[in-house]
């Protein structure tokens, strides 16, 4: 009796992590189009503010980036129709927590250097040193590295690693604008090379 109570105990404990590691497969899956599509949307959106700080009145248009969300969710609902179909699940609910404390922290800290740099804000708020793009560059790799252990993907991982150190330190080499183009390369890296990474290993 006690050794059919061991062994239903242990099929239950198969089964639970069976279903794990099924809902891991499948949303790390459904992450890959996600992934690619907010990268591109960085890369697009600070290479227009770059070009529009140049050429047509200088800082006051990072105020764009506060339309970047809205614009993510939007293609977001549309790809919900590709998405592989699933529950709800421990795993999922993580991941959209992870990406939706990043959203939160990056949205207020844009937000505050928006309004201080038009003047709605104290400059003093900032303090001096203060660095934008290496603050996001970090939060970025960290929500990437994250998910990379809860999906167990290695490649994410990576990315993620070398997108938060090296975007954190190589933002600091530079000012203005041209933050812009090392932001959107910690998007290239923590965001599109993965998803792509993954798109692919989907297609074999």
């Amino acid at each position: 009796m006690e050794e059919n109570c061991n062994m239903t105990a242990e099929r239950s404990l198969e089964i639970i992590r069976e279903s794990i590691e099924r809902s891991q497969r499948t949303i790390t899956k459904n992450l890959a189009l996600p992934l690619i599509m907010w990268g591109s949307v960085v890369v697009v959106f600070s290479f227009i503010i770059v070009y529009l700080w140049i050429h047509h009145g200088g800082p006051i248009w990072n105020v764009l980036w506060l339309l970047l969300w809205p614009v993510g969710l939007m293609e977001s609902r549309i790809m919900e129709k590709r998405k592989i179909p699933t529950p709800p699940s421990f795993v999922s609910k993580t991941i959209e927590h992870i990406w939706e404390t990043f959203g939160i922290v990056c949205c207020t800290l844009g937000g505050i250097v928006c309004f201080v740099g038009i003047g709605w804000l104290p400059m003093e708020l900032l303090g001096h040193g203060f660095n934008m793009a290496s603050v996001i560059s970090l939060c970025f790799g960290m929500a990437t590295i994250i998910t990379g252990f809860v999906l167990k993907s290695t490649v994410i991982r990576i990315c993620g690693i070398v997108a938060s150190i090296g975007g954190f330190f190589l933002a600091l080499q530079f000012s203005g604008a041209e933050q812009l183009y090392v932001m959107a390369g910690v998007a290239v890296v923590a965001l599109i090379i993965p998803g792509l990474v993954v798109y692919l290993q989907n297609k074999e």
